[in-house]
């Protein structure tokens, strides 16, 4: 017996055929157990299943008031006023100026500049007049420039103080209504 390990050793194996210098790898035993992966993904398919469903939808909130015909005194340096026709065109206009065409990618810049005009900061109250035929699209690009000019608006304002000390908070003023006669009659050769 040779070797220091003084134990039987096994005997060895007699090669036939060509002899190769490469090693034989030895096999490994390899199983993977899929019962925790299965239950993760149930947990991860009810938790989005039940986070889809109970999410509220986007929706642009607007507060109308009660229908009346109740009259209201406005000072016309604080009115501006939009109209959006049935062919897509936008005009604008501020207290009885003549109404000018403008394109809706404009607006934005119209109603910052508009409403921080410092003799009426936050007492402007914008009125959106739009046409019975007029695009729903449309109408909606107007509204969304409106409310991306309130970012700036909102910013702006809030960097000055009331008379507590306190920064100042924006007062929106918009009403939205349909357009009539007299203001198509306004706006209808240009």
């Amino acid at each position: 017996m040779s070797g220091a390990s003084g134990g039987l050793s096994a005997p060895e194996r007699i090669k036939r055929g060509k002899h190769s210098k490469r090693k034989k790898r030895k096999r490994i035993g390899f199983a993977l157990d899929m019962t925790p992966l299965v239950d993760i993904t149930f947990l991860l398919l009810t938790f989005f299943m039940f986070t889809t469903t109970m999410a509220a939808p986007q929706v642009m909130e607007m507060s109308m008031p009660p229908e009346g015909d109740v009259k209201i005194e406005v000072r016309e340096n604080e009115l501006m006023t939009l109209r959006l026709r049935d062919d897509g065109k936008l005009f604008f206009n501020m207290a009885n100026d003549e109404p000018k065409p403008v394109e809706i990618k404009d607006l934005r810049k119209i109603a910052e500049t508009e409403n921080l005009r410092p003799e009426i900061q936050n007492k402007l109250i914008t009125v959106f007049k739009v046409s019975e035929d007029a695009k729903y699209g449309d109408m909606v690009k107007v509204l969304d420039e409106l409310n991306l000019a309130e970012i700036k608006i909102s910013d702006v304002l809030s960097q000055k103080k009331d008379e507590k000390g306190e920064p100042v908070k924006r007062k929106r003023k918009f009403t939205l209504a349909p357009l009539d006669t007299s203001d198509l009659r306004l706006i209808k050769g240009l």
